[in-house]
């Protein structure tokens, strides 16, 4: 579905869905709840995956009666990953007055300036995996966050690597807000535990030939390389690192974990390590009920599918609560989420908006897939 006009079916005709994209479509009227994120283009897999289970949210709450007596229709925009698409898909949503709240961005580069423009219309936005810790620190108070943040993912990512003895570090980011953050984060952990960062570049999103950095990599003799970015660069690194014979182990955040980066890498990928935030969803108690509802109607569940379910179900619970489709009603029972029992964990925020569940796992690549190999939560509170 990549680089075309994306279609869905709709849910028990409850469910609405509009592909900015496409530019065309009809607004959904009733209760309504927003969705951005990237549905075409080169990161559609993990934008689809966070879509599908917000869109599994919405079709369950459809189908036990709906919420105040009405379905719900979930109306997606397609933002590309682009942040003035992200801000077009925000205006979009602030003004259509029967849009109660937001799910999204899924990339940090687009929560940022897209909040901006929910926080000035008073419409609640929760992102399920916009991971930059500075989007939560400007005091805006109609935007969430279900997973950890990059304070978290940085330092649990240093540890590994000091546990993997990488006293040598090249560090490398893709120049986004997220890939920037997280390297950042990363870095002033990894000085702090004595590790010795040798070099740090940036690269391009959408560039496909870093045979010239990746030299430049080589030649300062690294037993690591940490990227900030994601999946469609990182295979690429860890590609051209193993024709070049650059022998250091690749480690990045969350970006790199999606099975998409093994299939683009090929053999190279094995050894890739990644930070992801939370637990294995089939390890928790709520996980293999979702597991088995998601698998039915989609196939095999991405990393962020939990993350798109949950924050959709914090969502229809506010609104619930609230009793009437009133965004600030629906905006300050947000605020009160108090032990909601997700399949990602018990979410409650924090003073910033932040989910106080900051555990990290990290994975590796061992026989062509991701191998879970521990978690910590190293910002305990």
């Amino acid at each position: 579905m990549r680089g075309s006009p994306v279609r869905f079916r709709l849910f028990q005709a409850c469910t609405a869905v509009l592909a900015l994209a496409a530019g065309c479509g009809r607004v959904p009227t009733g209760l309504v709840v927003g969705i951005a994120c990237p549905l075409t283009g080169d990161q559609a897999k993990i934008g689809q995956d966070m879509f599908h289970g917000a869109e599994l949210a919405v079709a369950e709450a459809n189908a036990a009666g709906g919420i105040l007596g009405q379905p719900i229709a979930l109306y997606a925009l397609d933002d590309q990953h682009n942040p003035a698409q992200a801000v077009a898909a925000a205006h979009r949503f602030v003004s259509s007055k029967a849009v109660l709240a937001v799910i999204g961005h899924l990339n940090s580069a687009c929560t940022l300036p897209a909040s901006d423009v929910y926080a000035k219309a008073g419409l609640v936005q929760v992102t399920p995996c916009s991971t930059n810790i500075d989007i939560t620190r400007r005091g805006i108070a109609t935007l969430y966050r279900m997973c950890a943040h990059d304070g978290a993912q940085g330092a649990a990512a240093a540890g590994w690597a000091r546990k993997a003895r990488a006293k040598r570090i090249f560090v490398l980011d893709d120049k986004s807000t997220y890939g920037q953050g997280l390297a950042d984060e990363f870095t002033k952990t990894a000085k702090a535990l004595g590790l010795a960062i040798v070099g740090r570049d940036s690269l391009v999103q959408g560039e496909k030939d870093f045979s010239a950095l990746l030299t430049k990599v080589r030649a300062a003799r690294p037993a690591l390389v940490f990227f900030g970015g994601m999946y469609p660069e990182g295979a690429l690194l860890a590609k051209q690192s193993h024709e070049l014979g650059l022998k250091a182990g690749l480690l990045g955040g969350d970006g790199l974990y999606d099975k998409t980066l093994i299939q683009l890498a090929g053999p190279a990928a094995e050894g890739t390590a990644a930070t992801m935030v939370g637990v294995d969803t089939a390890k928790l108690p709520n996980g293999k009920a979702f597991i088995d509802a998601y698998e039915k109607k989609y196939g095999q569940v991405g990393p962020y599918s939990p993350y798109g379910y949950d924050a959709a179900r914090v969502v229809l619970a506010a609104i619930a609560r609230a009793g009437a489709p009133d965004r600030a009603r629906v905006a300050a029972e947000v605020r009160k989420t108090r032990n909601f029992k997700g399949v990602t964990g018990i979410t409650n925020f924090d003073a910033h908006g932040d989910t106080l569940n900051q555990v990290i796992s990290v994975y590796m690549v061992k026989n062509g897939a991701w191998v879970f190999q521990s978690s910590l939560n190293p910002h305990s509170r």
